[in-house]
């Protein structure tokens, strides 16, 4: 990417709502410079090594003036970096864009402009109330709520004789003086009118009423920023098209502690559901290497009756030295294929391979009591597995025929820093801790520090499967649920019954 300020617009605040070439953009950068309302989600997708600058702000209580933004996108991109200035919404909407491309431009560095969904359209559009309908209205009208010159005034007379829809950005403090003018100067009182705050996050709330009751009703709700004002018709169409509150985990804050490059999945499916995914990584996944054990054992798949894999990482490491010493997925031919998990099972397909082996349960017990009705003492199995693994396993089936267990990972403590999720954590009222492995409790009680008993306490703990249990009750902790399936679908599985429960 050439080595330039991009001005990129984030969405309203559902990560999955920028544009590809605004994650592109992301992906590319040397710097990233964000406000406030930027989804962490997409702070993750940055490269490593990615210099992360916070420059958020909050109605009238600024971390850094705009002169600043503008100097630090300056300096940083004359130092050959290629920056993104990540804005909530659309840079040109509000959010000063033109501002700081302006001060580029005046400096000769070159720019360019990545549009975003502006909370006008997308956080309406999210809270069930179209900008726009044929039988309702034409038009849409789209104000900021609050002028760099508080004694400044807009047009309120030529506002209130608008016909189509009204939206206020940054106007909550302004909301009174909004309604009042608005009557004032012909509006009907009766007007439909609504505010949504934290539009398109699971942390979205929403009121609706007229134009004279909607600051009294805001009030009584204690509605904050960021929130949308807006008036119109087109309000009244907030019940029926209504999507994003209906969906089955709407507003639940659920912490995910797998590892970086392990959460993917979990956090889109739990997202689609209208989640609130916290991601908290505790654990890092080490690659054993050099590994003259997995070397050879691949060199001598001949010599083997059956291959058992107990995870994706031991699939994805054993296919991927697999490959760098030069063998496809031929090489597995007239072996048996074991696997423990679904999900296991479904990394060994993306490699061409179907899985002749998987237990009813996802445990070891279930594997040893199901595949000892398989094998003889004529058998030799290789197992590919974490160093941590249980040696129940290797032990059982060893009695039966020869075993080769082959260390081919560690798992360690999460090295990422994760005080900002933790200070994130003690706000919120309630949330749910997933722990999918012993070491994923035991590093988030490490590092939660002197905090772990009170947010573990707080929270309600699902786990994944009966060793993950025994260790966190081992611990003197209660287990809400455990999952029925011992995968993340088991445990979406269990939390969608829990909210149908409430």
């Amino acid at each position: 990417m050439i080595k330039k300020v991009y001005l990129v617009g984030a969405g309203p605040g559902d990560p999955d709502l920028i544009t590809l070439k605004g994650r592109k953009c992301i992906k590319e950068a040397d710097v990233l410079v964000y406000d406030r309302l930027v989804s962490q989600a997409l702070l993750e997708e940055r490269k490593p090594g990615c210099k992360l600058i916070y420059v958020g702000k909050e109605n009238r209580n600024h971390v850094k003036p705009q002169d600043e933004i503008n100097e630090i996108l300056y300096q940083e991109a004359k130092a050959g970096k290629c920056v993104v200035r990540l804005k909530g919404g659309d840079p040109y909407v509000f959010g000063r864009g033109g501002e700081e491309g302006e001060y580029l431009y005046q400096r000769n560095i070159p720019f360019e402009v990545v549009p975003g969904v502006t909370s006008a359209i997308g956080g309406l559009a999210y809270a069930g109330i179209p900008i726009t309908h044929r039988e309702v209205s034409r038009s849409f009208h789209v104000i900021t709520g609050h002028l760099k010159n508080q004694n400044e005034e807009l047009d309120w007379e030529v506002l209130a004789k608008l016909k189509g829809t009204l939206v206020f950005l940054m106007g909550v403090t302004n909301l009174e003086n909004i309604t009042n003018n608005l009557i004032k100067h012909g509006m009907d009182k009766d007007t439909p009118a609504a505010m949504i705050n934290w539009a398109t996050t699971p942390r979205q709330r929403s009121i609706s009423a007229t134009l004279s009751t909607i600051y009294d009703v805001a009030l009584e709700a204690k509605m904050t920023s960021p929130s949308l004002i807006v008036v119109g018709e087109v309000v009244s169409l907030k019940d029926t098209l209504d999507f994003y509150s209906k969906k089955p985990l709407f507003g639940k804050n659920i912490v995910i502690t797998r590892g970086t490059g392990q959460r993917d999945d979990i956090i889109d499916k739990l997202r689609s559901l209208g989640a609130n995914p916290i991601s908290m990584p505790t654990i890092e996944i080490e690659e054993i290497s050099p590994n003259n054990q997995l070397d050879q054992g691949i060199h001598n798949l001949d010599n083997y009756t059956y291959v058992v894999f107990t995870s994706i990482n031991g699939v994805k490491i054993f296919f991927k030295r697999l490959f760098e010493l030069g063998y496809d997925s031929r090489a597995l031919a007239g072996l048996k294929i074991g696997a423990i998990g679904s999900n296991t099972k479904e990394a060994i397909r993306e490699y061409g391979l179907n899985v002749d082996f998987m237990p009813t349960e996802y445990v070891g017990e279930s594997l040893v009591s199901e595949l000892k009705e398989e094998i003889s003492e004529s058998d030799k199995i290789l197992i590919p597995r974490a160093e941590s693994g249980r040696p129940f396993i290797v032990e059982e089936l060893a009695k039966i025929c020869k075993v080769d267990e082959v260390k081919t990972y560690k798992t360690v403590k999460s090295r990422e820093d994760s005080s900002h999720i933790i200070d994130n954590l003690k706000e919120l009222d309630s949330y749910y801790l997933l722990f999918s492995s012993p070491s994923t409790f035991k590093n988030f009680i490490e590092i939660a520090g002197q905090d772990a008993n009170d947010l573990i306490n707080k929270g309600r703990i699902i786990s994944i499967g009966p060793i993950t249990s025994r260790a966190i009750k081992d611990a003197g902790y209660p287990v809400f649920k455990q999952a029925k399936t011992y995968n993340y679908d088991g445990i979406i599985e269990m939390l969608l019954e829990d909210s149908l429960d409430e």
